[in-house]
């Protein structure tokens, strides 16, 4: 797929989430002139990042980890020589749930399509999940057999999986919203991003 196609094809998809009426979140989003959070970055890139749903700046905005979070995000990559802009950023939530709640099973049932979709068209050659709902979707996804294991268990591991495209990798991360309460994670963050070293 060249990099036309692929841009065409994330373009559909954020015009499909933009009229996404059946989304639990829709309403929530109108209420509050919130944009929801597609993913931005390199549309051919060989990691793709996946967090779980979009924040208060995120979803004022449109772009994924533009907050606090986000910064440590930005340092993290900073700090093991990747720039943002080589990378692909996303949640597996394109909306906002309400006082930043966890994700619902169904809003998960209905965003998992269009993470499954950006996958296909991005093919990245690792996902790097950040949090423990999306290291369960997406070990889920490639049925790991890990992927009921708690995040402190799997963070930093590799795991090699078979997507429709070819072999890939799935490394579990902490969010790095939690490094913003437990400083102590800050460490194995860094740690564990370091593994990325060997991806670019």
């Amino acid at each position: 797929m060249t990099l036309k196609e692929k841009t065409e094809k994330l373009r559909v998809i954020k015009n499909e989430l933009l009229g996404l009426e059946k989304s639990p979140l829709f309403s929530f989003r109108q209420a509050n002139n919130f944009f929801p959070v597609i993913g931005e970055g390199n549309h051919e890139a060989k990691i793709m990042f996946v967090g779980e749903a979009p924040g208060r700046n995120e979803a004022k905005t449109g772009r994924p980890f533009c907050g606090a979070a986000g910064k440590i995000l930005d340092d993290l990559l900073t700090g093991v020589g990747i720039n943002r802009a080589e990378v692909y950023v996303t949640n597996i939530i394109k909306d906002r749930p309400p006082q930043n709640r966890d994700p619902l099973p169904e809003e998960i049932a209905c965003y998992g399509p269009f993470l499954d979709r950006q996958i296909e068209i991005i093919e990245p050659r690792v996902i790097a999940t950040l949090g423990r709902f999306s290291m369960r979707y997406i070990l889920e996804k490639f049925t790991a057999p890990e992927a009921l294991k708690s995040i402190s268990e799997l963070h930093g591991k590799i795991f090699s999986v078979q997507a429709p495209y070819g072999p890939i990798v799935v490394i579990p991360f902490y969010h790095p919203a939690a490094a913003i309460y437990n400083r102590a994670l800050i460490d194995d963050l860094k740690k564990d991003f370091a593994i990325l070293k060997n991806y670019r």
